[in-house]
């Protein structure tokens, strides 16, 4: 194929042209006539000598920028430019942009009407009003929108953007604007509007190799451009602003449709259609023909081309013969690919989950070894060409270990107890558990690794919805950034998050709380071979604790911990190797996700339907497994490696229950892990020693009732993260009533019980002189294992068979002396009862 080229200026003769006033003369008056055109009426404004000044300043810049400019009466005609070549980091070739120009020109009668309108909609709406530059176009594009920091946008002509395509290349520079400027200008006055826009019709770039619209009309829909209809009409016109961003195989088509109906209701402001006409081209169908070339891991390398695209352009990234090396390991991208592939027609039979998508990285460089954004790139029913790595989709749970680490920065630890039961949060909002059930007071490591929702609503209370989100912001997830709307939903997965962005935020805890912007290419070379750019890891940015991603990773690497719900050794696990995993389930089952990682590798997979379809299982049957068979095959024959410990990072003996230190009403302790900051200092409060009567331990013995009459024991005593909150208080003390966690209240008033043990003899009080016998009876039916007798604390005799009797001696000083009887059964309880005695 072939392309127009600009006439190769003859330097020798622009040197001479400088050395005579032939050119000073040419340029002046062109720069008289580009001021006429931006609406400048000087001499009337400006005094003598600013004009002079603006004269020679704008005479000499256009004399500058005109040097080297190629006849525009004079383009001819040149071959095929060089190949461009994506490759692996190991050299793999992934992709050849062909050198192959696919153009056929048309005449401006074959091109229909409606590819004309849709073309000048939405690319420049005064093309036949203007000479080839608008200055309104100009000032909103290249200096209002860089002044409100959005960046160059926009503002060129159809004229200019000819000249940029076809003459003379799209280097981002002043200099190329000004020469942009000249030659549009200059084109203006050789050719009519309707010759510039058959030439800029036939030129354009559409994205795939397919230049001008015969071309791109053949590639995308199989039919001539005569034969285009509306609404594919306004598809192609959508395309040359940046046709890999927006391209119909890309990773984003719904931008293109988007795009695509923006031209459509710019056609219709216009008066070029109306609305009826509008609105069915919306909503008609728009089928594209499959893809036919040859490209391996056909996502990432689009994914590649989009970044390259804005950076260079899209003229050089196909033309300019260069060498993209990529981060991809294409032994990595074959087993994901195989991984999803796999699992695919047993997902979609047994789930109805119809893809799948997956990202792994190297956490600590941020580099990307494999990326799928779809079970099938090449299945249209699916939506293949999307790739869901980059879409947004709801998070489920999978957000939760970002929302733990926000508490956990704030104090909140492993160990820390939640109440696990139904709270109106406010508005009516009323989380549940994934089956429906309440486990009331639930340690945050329970909670996180049994994925349970309520209390991971109240963590994100404790820490906060805005600083959560901009932890979140942090990590790397750019799409959480509206706080206001999320509200304590954002920790069930009420916003919306990448694929690729949640699995390098996930990194973050791999790396000890380190952060590295996902990165896709390695180095980009020209055709000489000189490097333009070339990756350098920089120092990786602390965005979290050191101690809390520990916490996190301790966690969700801890298998015992979460077999409540997921069993052990399951799709979470991998033998012998330490690793860490979160799964999340929308409520609806639209979205699955199961993100995990080691130390050097973390890798995130979903699973669903492209349209919103639900699935008929959670995550934990339909992502995991992916992941789990791309983790085996990504770390096979890798040496285990454990996450690294803080020095901060603090064992310490618990209450189990409390996650408090342990009281002396403590029944059982565990030991937890604590960051430094965040040792606990509270006693346990919620084990509670109080006496009660015998005869009714439900009840609080009376004062001054018989010794032998009270039971010590211990309760339960149970309140909400906010007792003050009746909203939260409430529902705590109910669950406790309904599952026998109460405290006596009421003093009991009934007669005594008949003990275990009772001193018959001396009777309470009884004055003594000298030693004297204690006599105790055990009441029928109790096995004892022995029986003590103290006197003032002090063991004197133990009994381990009746008759149940001793002598004791105690002091002659005319005092009060306590004597007890210890009744230890064979089931280890102690039941004991004590008098008192005078000398």
């Amino acid at each position: 194929m072939s392309e127009l080229m600009p006439f190769r200026p003859n330097y020798s003769r622009i040197r001479k042209q400088m050395r005579g006033r032939r050119i000073l003369r040419r340029t002046q008056k062109q720069a008289f006539s580009l001021l006429g055109r931006l609406g400048i009426n000087t001499w009337p404004k400006l005094g003598l000598a600013v004009f002079a000044v603006l004269f020679l300043a704008v005479s000499f810049f256009t004399a500058v920028a005109s040097i080297g400019l190629p006849n525009p009466a004079r383009l001819v005609i040149y071959a095929a430019s060089d190949s461009t070549k994506v490759l692996d980091r190991n050299g793999v070739v992934l992709y050849d942009i062909f050198n192959e120009k696919r153009r056929t020109t048309i005449s401006f009668e074959e091109i229909p009407d409606v590819l004309k309108q849709a073309t000048i909609a939405i690319e420049d709406k005064d093309f036949y009003h203007h000479n080839g530059f608008d200055l309104r176009g100009f000032l909103r594009g290249v200096v209002l929108a860089p002044l409100s920091g959005k960046g160059f946008q926009g503002g060129s002509t159809i004229t200019q953007q000819f000249v940029k395509n076809a003459i003379i290349g799209d280097s981002r520079t002043v200099t190329r604007k000004a020469k942009e400027l000249i030659l549009a200008f200059q084109l203006e006055q050789i050719y009519s509007k309707d010759k510039l826009l058959e030439l800029y019709l036939n030129e354009i770039p559409y994205g795939n190799s397919a230049y001008g619209v015969e071309a791109a009309s053949l590639t995308y829909f199989n039919k001539h451009a005569k034969d285009l209809s509306l609404p594919e009409a306004a598809a192609l016109a959508a395309l040359p602003q940046a046709p890999s961003r927006y391209s119909p195989w890309g990773s984003r088509s719904d931008l293109w449709l988007g795009r695509k109906d923006t031209v459509l209701n710019n056609m219709y402001d216009q008066g070029y259609i109306t609305k009826e006409e509008r609105d069915e081209a919306k909503s008609a169908e728009i089928k594209v023909q499959p893809r036919k070339d040859s490209v391996k891991a056909p996502h990432f390398v689009q994914y590649v081309r989009e970044l390259l695209a804005d950076k260079y352009g899209e003229k050089v990234l196909e033309e300019g013969g260069l060498q993209i090396t990529t981060t991809l390991d294409w032994d990595k991208q074959k087993a994901a690919e195989d991984s999803i592939s796999s699992r695919a027609e047993f997902n979609l039979k047994n789930y109805n989950a119809g893809n799948a998508a997956l990202v792994s990285i190297d956490p600590n460089t941020g580099e990307i070894l494999a990326m799928v954004g779809s079970k099938d790139y090449f299945d249209q029913d699916i939506d293949g060409y999307v790739n869901v790595a980059v879409a947004e989709r709801q998070p489920g749970s999978s957000i939760k270990p970002v929302v733990y680490a926000a508490a956990f920065k704030k104090g909140y630890g492993p160990a820390t107890m939640l109440m696990d039961v139904q709270t109106d949060f406010g508005n009516g909002y009323i989380p549940r558990n994934y089956d429906g059930g309440f486990r009331g007071p639930i340690s945050i490591r329970s909670a996180l690794a049994n994925s349970q929702n309520i209390p991971a609503v109240k963590a994100l209370a404790y820490a906060g919805v805005r600083e959560t989100t901009d932890l979140a912001q942090d990590m790397g997830l750019s799409t959480l950034d509206d706080p206001e709307r999320y509200g304590l939903s954002l920790t069930l997965g009420g916003g919306e998050v990448t694929l690729l962005e949640l699995t390098s935020a996930y990194g973050v805890f791999a790396t000890g709380g380190l952060r590295t912007e996902p990165v896709a290419v390695l180095k980009v070379q020209d055709k000489r071979g000189r490097v333009l750019e070339e990756y350098e890891p920089s120092k990786p940015k602390r965005v979290l604790d050191a101690e809390v991603a520990y916490l996190v990773s301790n966690i969700l690497s801890d298998d015992p911990a979460r077999a409540q719900v997921f069993g052990t050794g399951g799709p979470l696990t991998l033998p012998g190797r330490v690793v860490a995993a979160k799964t999340g389930t929308t409520n609806d089952f639209k979205d699955g996700w199961t993100v995990g990682f080691t130390p050097d590798l973390v890798t995130g997979v979903w699973a669903g339907n492209n349209r919103n379809e639900s699935m008929t299982a959670s995550s934990g049957l339909v992502a995991a497994p992916m992941w789990n068979s791309y983790m085996r095959s990504a770390l096979s024959g890798v040496p285990n490696k454990p996450f690294s410990r803080p020095a901060g990072i603090r064992d310490i003996e618990v209450d189990k229950l409390s996650g408090l230190l342990p009281s002396d009403a403590t029944p059982e302790t565990k030991t937890e892990i604590f960051a430094s900051f965040a040792v606990p200092t509270k006693t346990d409060d919620v084990h509670k020693k109080i006496k009660v009567a015998k005869a009714d331990p439900t009840k609080l013995a009376p004062a001054g009732f018989p010794p032998d009459q009270i039971e010590e024991k211990v309760f339960v005593e149970l309140h909400s993260e906010r007792p003050n909150n009746a909203a939260w208080e409430n529902p705590v003390k109910k669950w406790a009533e309904e599952n026998g966690f109460t405290i006596p209240t009421e003093i009991y008033t009934g007669g005594f019980a008949d003990p275990d043990i009772t001193i018959q003899s001396p009777s309470n009080g009884a004055t003594v002189n000298g030693p004297f016998t204690v006599v105790a009876k055990i009441r029928d039916g109790v096995e004892v294992d022995k029986v003590e007798f103290l006197l003032d604390g002090q063991l004197k005799a133990t009994k381990t068979s009746g008759p149940f009797e001793a002598q004791l001696s105690p002091p002659i000083d005319d005092s009060t002396h306590t004597v007890l009887v210890r009744l230890i059964r064979k089931d280890n309880q102690v039941v004991q009862s004590e008098i008192q005695i005078k000398t």
